[in-house]
């Protein structure tokens, strides 16, 4: 027969438990709910860039709305700007072509990034799109090298945020991994220029290179399977226990 004074330890092992379990519960009902308002904020990103990305084009912000430009309401904002190419100056941004790009011309490659001088405001670099790896010469791609002034269309750009999957920049060899106008600009002496960059389209290049057009408009949208892995968690807790409360109750009786 146990003695009066060992009830109270599994008594207090149990409240224990019990405020633990309903700590965690917590918690994983919180994470699910977040979850769900970030699937709510996703869809919702996606709803005003699909409308960005297919209206027509406006002329690009003024150098005094710069600073007031954020990622989340202006970016892959349609645009249009004149100006001319500074080919001396463009610079090549590493990248890899995908089964899930269009065309043919796939595998390793680089982004070709050139100044547009423009005569009413500073200059902006322009991602004039992909050339393969054995393309990286301009002279093996004269053609595309196009002189006078011209009108780009695209969609505007913030700098590429840092990855642990992408490497640095490394601006005094000339290599270039991300996205980084100031970077890029810094390097090939191009003083003044915008903050962001402009993704130029589809519209043909004479020579056919580089390809524009290539934006990777992809945002990762898992929530809703986050969520329910956070809810489904939960309910496993509930049932562990609802068994173990059964058991204790079984033993006691």
């Amino acid at each position: 027969m146990p003695s009066p004074t060992s009830s109270p330890a599994p008594r207090g092992r149990g409240l224990l438990l019990f405020v633990l379990a309903c700590a965690a519960f917590a918690v994983l009902i919180g994470l699910g709910t977040w979850q769900l308002n970030r699937l709510a904020w996703k869809e919702a990103l996606l709803t005003r860039v699909e409308a960005r990305v297919n209206a027509a084009p406006a002329d690009v912000p003024p150098p005094a709305q710069w600073p007031a430009l954020t990622r989340e309401a202006d970016e892959y904002r349609r645009v249009k700007v004149r100006g001319t190419f500074d080919h001396a100056r463009e610079a090549l941004v590493y990248t890899v072509r995908g089964d899930e790009a269009s065309g043919s011309v796939k595998g390793q490659g680089f982004l070709v990034v050139t100044p547009l001088i423009r005569r009413d405001g500073p200059p902006i670099l322009v991602n004039r799109g992909f050339v393969p790896a054995d393309r990286r010469d301009p002279a093996t791609r004269a053609e595309g090298q196009v002189t006078g002034e011209v009108e780009v269309v695209g969609l505007l750009r913030f700098p590429e945020e840092a990855s642990w999957f992408v490497p640095a920049n490394d601006p005094a060899r000339g290599s270039f991994y991300r996205m980084e106008p100031a970077e890029i600009a810094a390097a090939r002496g191009v003083a003044g220029a915008a903050p962001f960059l402009i993704d130029a389209d589809a519209t043909p290049v004479p020579g056919g290179l580089p390809m524009g057009g290539g934006t990777r408009i992809a945002f990762p949208n898992r929530h809703l399977e986050y969520a329910l892995t956070w809810y489904g968690l939960a309910a496993s807790l509930v049932g562990v226990a609802i068994a173990v409360f059964i058991s204790r109750r079984r033993r006691a009786s």
